[in-house]
């Protein structure tokens, strides 16, 4: 299941937006954090800074080939062998990740999803004990210039719930 158009524009105006280093850092992904799931991993934005600050694998899901293709080719380019890519319908089929299998899930940018508690639920289940959910999504004010219709887009306080 494709997910709501989001309004992403090319990877140049994307890439502008974000600071992915300090965005991970902020929300707590840490050395210490052994194994990633980067659900809707786009571009790569945050999979590629990610695999550079764990030891375990980055597990980078999207259910566009291209876009995989695209993450494995910058993978390879930054001669990093910890990104695991996955075409994935993950709303419908879940990540085909085992149960408690990974210390950080990454729901940046998704959850206009028409399923989101389905994404978070799975989120939850892959997650090992004391494991870290971040979410990030579009700002909710309709001045921001990208991003997904006011009517998916997800309030601060549902992202925080």
């Amino acid at each position: 299941m494709k997910t709501r158009e989001s309004g992403m524009p090319v990877e140049a105006t994307w890439n502008r937006f974000f600071d992915p280093p300090a965005v991970l850092s902020a929300l707590g992904l840490t050395p210490d954090c052994r194994d990633v799931v980067d659900f809707g991993c786009g571009y790569g934005t945050f999979t590629i800074p990610a695999a550079r600050i764990v030891a375990g694998s980055v597990h980078a899901l999207d259910i566009d080939p291209k876009m995989i293709d695209a993450v494995r080719a910058k993978a390879k380019a930054a001669s990093l062998s910890n990104v695991n890519t996955c075409p994935r319908d993950f709303v419908a089929e879940g990540t085909g990740l085992p149960d408690g299998s990974v210390d950080y899930a990454m729901l940046f940018n998704i959850l206009h999803a028409e399923r989101p508690g389905t994404l978070l639920a799975e989120a939850y289940r892959v997650l090992r004990p004391e494991g870290k959910v971040a979410i990030m999504h579009w700002n909710y004010d309709a001045n921001t210039p990208r991003g997904p219709s006011m009517a998916i887009r997800p309030r601060p306080d549902q992202c925080r719930n």
